[in-house]
C-alpha cells in the first residue's frame, strides 16, 4: 500500500507537469493574468506618466507566479501586483526565466520587476523595494481525522508525543524550528524530502505524521491532487518574514515606487486583496 500512494502520487505529479506547455528560458507576454494576449492593464485615464509600461520577471513557482495550461501567466503574486499597477494606470509585460538569470537582468535594467523577493543588503545596492505586500508562511498538514493530532498545539508537542514531521530540506523555516532542526534530541523527528509532494506521499502512507509546507503551497498541492478528504491544515502556522516587490535601479524612478506603495496600501485594504488570497488558500 505504501509503494503504491508514493508512485501514483510521483506519477500523477509527473502527468500533471508534462501536461503544461514546456516554458523557454525566455518567455515575453503581454498578457495580464487570466486574460487575452491582446488585453492589458492600462487605464489611461489614471496614468500617471506617460508610456508606464513594466517588464515582470518571472521564475515559475506554483502557486504565486506561473503559466497555466492555455499559456497564460497567472498566480497569487501575479494577480496582486497586476491589481496595483492597475491602480497605477500602468502596463505589465512578462518575462520568465531562471531567479538568477533575473536577478541579472534587474541589475541591467532590462527587468524592471521581480516578485516576492526578500530583502537584503546586498539587493538594495541595485534595487529598490515595495512595502511589503504579503507574509510568508508556514502551515502543518496532517491526516485529516487524527483527532489527536488535532489537539496539540505546537510543533513541541508533536515531539514529545514522538510524532514525525516531514519537511523539505532547502527550505528555511524560521529561527524556532532551526533550534528543534539542530537540537539532537529533536532533530530526529524531522524527516527530510526532496520535494513537498514526496511529503505528502509519506504522510498518506504513514511513514509522516505531518508535514511542514509554504501555507499557498501546501493548499494548492491538496487541491490539485483532490486529497482534501485525506489532509488537512493542522492550524498551526509559522510566520518567516514578508514578499515584497523588487524595482530595478536602472529603469524605475522613486515617484513610480512611491505611487506603487500608495496603490498597494489601496489594494491591501480592499476586498479584491482578501478575495485574492482567499481563491489560493486552503
Amino acid at each position: 500500500m505504501k509503494i503504491s500512494h508514493t508512485f501514483l502520487l510521483i506519477l500523477l505529479s509527473c502527468i500533471v507537469s508534462a501536461c503544461k506547455p514546456e516554458p523557454s528560458s525566455e518567455q515575453t507576454q503581454s498578457t495580464p493574468i487570466a486574460a487575452d494576449a491582446k488585453t492589458t492593464t492600462s487605464t489611461d485615464k489614471k496614468a500617471p506618466f506617460k508610456n508606464c509600461q513594466f517588464v515582470l520577471g518571472f521564475d515559475a513557482w506554483e502557486p504565486y507566479q506561473y503559466t497555466d495550461v492555455g499559456g497564460r501567466v497567472a498566480g497569487l503574486d501575479i494577480e496582486l501586483v497586476a491589481a496595483v499597477v492597475e491602480g497605477m494606470g500602468c502596463q505589465l509585460t512578462y518575462q520568465q526565466g531562471t531567479w538568477v538569470d533575473l536577478l541579472m537582468a534587474l541589475k541591467e535594467g532590462e527587468v524592471d520587476i521581480l516578485l516576492g523577493a526578500s530583502k537584503t543588503e546586498a539587493r538594495e545596492q541595485f534595487a529598490f523595494f515595495s512595502d511589503a505586500y504579503r507574509m510568508e508562511e508556514f502551515s502543518l498538514f496532517i491526516r485529516k481525522g487524527d483527532n489527536k493530532l488535532a489537539e496539540y498545539e505546537t510543533l513541541s508537542d508533536f515531539i514529545k508525543n514522538g510524532s514525525r514531521i516531514g519537511i523539505v530540506g532547502d527550505y528555511v523555516y524560521g529561527p524556532d524550528v532551526s533550534t528543534l532542526l539542530d537540537g539532537p534530541e529533536t532533530s530526529k523527528y524531522f524527516v527530510n524530502a526532496i520535494m513537498g509532494e514526496l511529503n505528502v506521499a509519506r504522510l498518506l502512507d504513514g511513514d509522516i505524521d505531518g508535514f511542514l509546507e509554504d501555507s499557498f503551497v501546501g493548499a494548492t498541492l491538496i487541491r490539485r491532487k483532490a486529497l482534501s478528504n485525506y489532509i488537512v491544515a493542522h492550524g498551526i502556522t509559522i510566520h518567516t518574514g514578508d514578499a515584497f516587490v523588487m524595482f530595478s535601479h536602472k529603469s524605475i524612478t522613486l515617484d513610480q515606487l512611491s505611487n506603487f506603495n500608495t496603490q498597494l496600501e489601496k489594494v491591501k485594504t480592499s476586498q479584491t486583496y482578501q478575495d485574492i488570497l482567499n481563491k489560493y488558500s486552503y
